[in-house]
């Protein structure tokens, strides 16, 4: 698909554009706050775009035509095929470094070698000679660093100062590599990056040179990086420029009627944004937002004129919002709403249905319906708390890298011995760390020991099929265990004893099947983990003050009869307290205290938890989620099917409205505290996410860590998650048959259960 550029930008490389009464000219475009970040590079293209349209107004001076004038010769060395008109992808800003460099023309690569013993009179010799103004300097095949004319300006400088000729002449013959720039300062792009990062990195480093190589990492040469070649401000800038006045060349003879650039080039972007949305998936989108928008002003204007059809239909007007408000948090992307805004309106919705249409209402709230919000709002609200402290705590030990008395001891160059060190570290620190942040952690630290792309898409699967199992076992480890031990469905001890087995079988049963896929080679020799550094006093004061602080929230539950979260807000209160003492009158520490720790925080995803456990709330005060229990007894032959289902489904959708719906579906009266029937919900709701990479909160990390898509994920890692998920079950099963007596049969209990759910799975989906 072709994406545009500006030709906006074309026109300020041709000439000052003057837009009201501010002139933009080549030069003040590249260093004006419109220049990109890295990160941003790889969505230039249609921020240019959008950009291009400020240009649109009709107060925009005309250029003159000589601004179009372009030989035939340029045509013939862009190459570019057929009418380009706006400039397409892999031209103009869009350029990518291997491009610049064959167009550059500088002699062999755009450098001179040189030897590291090589006199600098010479050095300059060979730069000034020839079409290269820059040379990279060798000691045999090892780079040592590059030399430019910066650093001959820093070498004349220090030859200025010389006291005699005899000195200042000895210069001239001292050897290059005393005045080079290293090789740990140099900036590099690989041979795909865009000339927009380019310009943009040697802007952010005052630099006129990148070096351009096959591999880099965070625009730094690896080990592994051959040197394609180099790349100046110059050499982008010509191939831009190039590009862009042949773009309006195209647009002068696809349009010919019409005289301006700018005319023909507004006629331009109407035809592309028509092809660009002539294609089945924007139409599907466009069909889904009107139907949406349609569907949203239908709904409004039922509850602003108190339809009769709420009154007498108010509960399938509940289920109903809350259907869509789930689809449109599955298909958050599609719609391009962000899912806790979805969950809040979802949330309100069915509360207004509830108290004024619900059961008889008569349009107005009453006392009791106020009082019910009031309960669940509270019993939310303790879960909301219980999250944003314990967060801000992890938060804490981050930012003090804390994590090094972890990290230090990892020195295995084996790949499966890595695969299986990883593991483990991954599923006991999830059971005392929120497992969402373990991924985020877990992942950081193998960009730095995997170095191959491909291996460390398989160890981050890894990580997240660990967290979710290493979340289950602790009321602390996984949001779901959380949610059933704070409403008392679980309890600690029995929660550790009696998940620790299965949940652990459930990880080696995984890793087993996953680790055949690991192929040994020398590549983790060449990692750019930093050699293991002692943590300092204060890291690990603070490393092990929050590690305590967790630990200690199911004890202080247990001796003092307190809800959880007041045991973890105590717990932020003593970190805050501790952090503001060992930096007091540290004004350039304060990224290092709790306030900066606050603001980093995930708000949206508490946001999204408090929508979601408001929604389920409102289900389960008007006895819909009871019904729905009775149909899943009357359906489904036992409680362990049902949750062996609910375990496959959050493999789909979000386990904590599953494990929430649950709560509400089951009395507590019935199934009392530590029952068979919440261990195994609390197993499966968190093991069962790992099936899918959209199945949990770890996995969706993953897929923006490491890029990890749908199918990629599902081919190589969903058998093996699905494995240890149903060996896990098994476990649990056959240990609760022989804690609790009754015998177990492996073949008779737990083969007919998990082809039950796999069928009732198929029968919904």
């Amino acid at each position: 698909m072709k994406v545009l550029s500006t030709s906006a930008s074309a026109l300020l490389l041709a000439q000052p554009v003057v837009v009201s009464s501010f002139s933009f000219a080549p030069s003040s475009f590249l260093s004006s706050p419109h220049s990109y970040s890295p990160s941003e590079g790889r969505q230039q293209q249609t921020q240019q775009q959008r950009r291009y349209q400020q240009f649109i107004p009709s107060s925009l001076n005309t250029p003159t035509k000589s601004t179009l004038a372009t030989t035939t010769s340029l045509s013939a060395d862009v190459g570019l095929a057929g009418e380009c008109l706006l400039t397409p992808e892999g031209y103009g800003f869009s350029a990518s470094a291997e491009r610049i460099l064959s167009q550059a023309k500088r002699g062999t690569n755009g450098y001179y070698r040189a030897s590291s013993t090589a006199k600098v009179i010479d050095v300059m010799g060979g730069i000034t000679g020839g079409a290269e103004d820059v040379a990279l300097v060798y000691d045999g095949s090892e780079l040592k660093g590059i030399f430019t004319e910066t650093d001959y300006i820093d070498f004349s400088t220090e030859r200025s100062k010389a006291s005699s000729e005899a000195e200042s002449a000895s210069f001239l013959v001292a050897p290059v590599e005393d005045y080079i720039t290293p090789t740990s300062k140099l900036i590099s792009i690989s041979t795909t990056d865009t000339a927009n990062m380019a310009i943009t990195l040697m802007q952010q480093n005052n630099l006129r040179h990148v070096i351009v190589a096959d591999t880099v990492d965070g625009n730094k040469l690896t080990p592994q990086s051959q040197i394609i070649g180099v790349i100046s401000m110059q050499d982008v800038m010509s191939i831009v420029q190039k590009d862009e006045r042949l773009s309006l060349e195209s647009l002068q003879r696809k349009f010919p009627g019409l005289n301006d650039p700018l005319s023909q080039m507004r006629e331009e972007i109407k035809s592309q944004a028509n092809e660009l949305a002539n294609n089945p998936e924007t139409a599907k989108k466009d069909l889904i937002r009107s139907g949406t928008a349609i569907f949203s002003v239908v709904a409004i204007g039922a509850f602003l004129t108190g339809s009769p059809w709420l009154y007498q239909h108010a509960d399938w007007a509940m289920i109903g919002i809350f259907v869509l408000g789930y689809v449109g948090i599955i298909f958050e992307e599609v719609f391009e709403f962000d899912k806790a805004a979805i969950a809040l309106l979802m949330s309100t919705g069915m509360w207004v249905t509830y108290a004024d249409y619900f059961n008889g209402a008569n349009g107005i709230a009453s006392k009791d319906v106020v009082e019910q919000l009031g309960e669940q709002l509270s019993e939310v609200s303790e879960i909301c708390f219980f999250l944003l402290a314990a967060s801000t705590i992890v938060e804490v030990v981050d930012a003090h890298q804390g994590f090094k008395v972890v990290t230090n001891q990892i020195t295995t160059k084996s790949k499966k011995s890595l695969f299986w060190v990883i593991g483990f570290l991954t599923f006991f620190l999830s059971a005392i760390l929120n497992n969402l942040t373990v991924t985020i952690v877990m992942c950081s630290l193998l960009k730095k020991l995997v170095p191959v792309e491909d291996d460390r898409k398989l160890f981050g699967a890894m990580v997240v099929v660990a967290a979710n199992a290493g979340g289950v076992w602790t009321p602390i480890g996984d949001v779901t265990t959380t949610m059933l031990w704070i409403n008392n469905n679980l309890s600690t001890i029995p929660t550790v004893t009696e998940l620790f087995v299965p949940s652990v079988v459930c990880l080696v049963a995984s890793l087993a099947f996953l680790v055949n896929q690991v192929e040994e080679d020398n590549s983790l020799e060449e990692s750019t983990l930093p050699e293991p550094s002692e943590l300092a006093t204060r890291g690990q004061v603070v490393f092990w003050s929050g590690i305590a602080s967790l630990l200690a929230v199911p004890v202080f539950a247990e001796f003092t009869g307190l809800p959880p979260y007041i045991a973890m807000l105590t717990g932020l209160g003593a970190m805050w307290t501790l952090t503001d003492i060992i930096h007091m009158g540290e004004e350039d520490e304060d990224d290092m205290k709790v306030p900066a720790a606050l603001s980093k925080l995930d708000t949206s995803g508490i946001l999204f938890f408090l929508g979601i456990l408001m929604s389920i709330g409102v289900l389960d005060k008007s006895g819909l989620l009871k019904e729905l229990a009775v149909f899943l007894n009357n359906n489904l032959p036992s409680q362990d099917i049902i949750a062996t289902v609910i375990g496959i489904a959050s493999a789909l959708i979000d386990n904590v409205p599953l494990v929430a719906a649950t709560m509400g579906m089951y009395d507590i009266a019935e199934f009392g505290t530590d029952d068979k029937l919440w261990q195994l919900i609390a197993l499966c709701a968190g093991t069962g996410g790992s099936i899918l990479v959209i199945g949990s909160a770890s996995g969706v990390a993953l897929m923006g860590l490491e890029k990890v898509d749908f199918l990629w994920y599902a081919k190589k890692v969903s058998i093996g998650a699905a494995v240890g998920y149903f060996a896990g079950i098994a476990t649990y099963l056959a240990q609760n048959a022989l804690i609790h007596g009754g015998g177990f049969n492996l073949f008779n209990s737990v083969v007919p259960q998990a082809t039950a759910a796999v069928d009732m799975m198929n029968g919904i989906l």
